[in-house]
This record gives structure tokens, C-alpha cells and sequence, in this order.
């Protein structure tokens, strides 16, 4: 028995091993992001949830993101307001025990595309969307990841058996995706003029996805580098006391 366990394991990490050998590395990009010294691009962020509210949010969505979160990147609150309202959220009981809806505010999480993960599926041909908000963590190299996920479709190589419902990606496990190619060229127009392309798209909207998984980020790098910066003037201090009280002493 424990060694028809052994075989079954062996065999199953032997597929997981070649199935992760497979995939194409991530195309590595410059983010603003990345380093001791990293910081967000704002008009990027804002672009990029442009292109989640127009593209993205069809199919997937960002239960822990709240509308009035979008101050943080430079939305005014009347901004926040129009977005949020836009939506509709369901809520209740009221005094009858009855769910009703009613428009959105800026308190309220991102409104689901989709009222349970049924209904999903149903909508996807048994796939379901994964929820965005924590998408870049969740996956090693995420920022390079989602950008190549993005932009790596293309048709298949010649010999390649492509199953029905399945897309070609090279970076996706086992080069197949049930999501299409959500993005083409000048699908968003972009109301400051950047070009549409894309890879500009796939940049915004995954500078988006950074700072909504990680929005404490820039707080959390200007406190280490006080800390820092404090600890190495406690340092010189300390040694320059030492020397001054241990001088004499041979």
C-alpha cells in the first residue's frame, strides 16, 4: 500500500514539475514599483482601473477593494461618488426583512460581476474567474506574470493540440487558458491621451493590481528607510561614545 502511495506521488510530482517546466518564464518589465526606493505611478493606477472597470470587470472581481479606496491614486471624492454610484449593490433586510437595492457609495466593496461562484461558472463554461485583489500576490513573479499573461496570446505552434474552449498562452500552465485574449489594440481610449496599445494597457492595469493588493506599500518603504536611516545615526553615535569613554583604557 505505501508503495503504491509512493508511485502515485512520484508520478504526481514528476506532472507538476514538467507542467511548471513548460510554461514560458515571465517577459521581465520595469516597474516603478519594485526596489527600496519604488513608489506608484498614479496616472498609471488610474488608467489601469480604467481598463479593469471597462475590460476586467466583466468576468472577474475585487471583493476586498472599496470604492473609496480610489482617493489613495488621485480620484477626487465627487469622482468616487459618480463611480460608485453607478453601480447597483444589493442590501437589507430593511424593516419588512426584505433585500432591496439601492445605488452604490463609496463605503461599499466592488460590486461583483456575478451573484454566487454558480453563476459564475454557468457564465463561463465551468470556469470561474479568480477575484483580482490580491491576483498579483497570489502568484510568484506576479507582476511579470499577469503582464505576460496579457500579452502572450498568440496561435498555436504548428503540432500543438489545442483543446476545445482553450486558448493558447505560453505562460500559462500547460500553454492553455480557458480566458480569451481579453485585450486588443485601442480597446480603452484614454481620456489623457496615452496610447492605447496592448502592452500600455497590460502596464496600467497591472500597476492597478499591484496597488490594490498592496496599497500600503510607499508607507511601508519611506518607514523602513527612516528606521534605517535612524538606526545608522544611532550607530556612528554609539561607536564615537565608545571610543570616547574607552580612549584611555590600554
Amino acid at each position: 500500500m505505501n508503495r503504491l502511495l509512493n508511485i502515485i506521488l512520484g508520478v504526481f510530482l514528476y506532472s507538476s514539475v514538467s507542467m511548471a517546466s513548460n510554461i514560458e518564464k515571465p517577459q521581465k518589465q520595469d516597474w516603478t514599483f519594485e526596489g527600496v526606493f519604488g513608489y506608484f505611478d498614479k496616472q498609471s493606477i488610474q488608467r489601469g482601473f480604467q481598463v479593469y472597470k471597462e475590460v476586467c470587470q466583466v468576468c472577474h472581481s475585487m471583493k476586498y477593494l472599496r470604492y473609496d479606496d480610489l482617493k489613495q491614486v488621485g480620484f477626487g471624492e465627487e469622482e468616487v461618488k459618480a463611480i460608485a454610484s453607478s453601480y447597483t449593490v444589493q442590501d437589507g433586510p430593511n424593516d419588512q426583512g426584505q433585500m432591496f437595492e439601492r445605488p452604490g457609495r463609496p463605503n461599499d466593496y466592488c460590486v461583483s460581476p456575478y451573484n454566487n461562484e454558480q453563476a459564475a461558472r454557468a457564465s463561463n463554461n465551468g470556469s470561474y474567474p479568480a477575484d483580482l485583489s490580491l491576483m498579483i500576490k497570489a502568484r510568484k513573479d506576479g507582476a511579470n506574470y499577469v503582464y505576460s499573461i496579457l500579452t502572450g496570446y498568440s496561435d498555436a505552434p504548428s503540432g500543438f493540440d489545442i483543446q476545445d474552449g482553450l486558448h493558447y498562452n505560453p505562460y500559462f500552465a500547460g500553454k492553455q487558458i480557458a480566458m480569451p485574449s481579453p485585450l486588443t489594440e485601442g480597446q480603452v481610449s484614454y481620456s489623457d491621451g496615452t496610447a492605447n496599445s496592448v502592452e500600455q494597457m497590460s502596464k496600467d492595469v497591472v500597476n492597478f493590481l499591484q496597488w490594490a493588493a498592496e496599497p500600503e506599500m510607499e508607507k511601508r518603504k519611506i518607514l523602513g528607510i527612516k528606521v534605517l536611516l535612524y538606526l545608522s545615526v544611532f550607530t556612528v553615535l554609539f561607536y564615537l561614545v565608545k571610543k570616547k569613554i574607552w580612549k584611555d583604557v590600554k
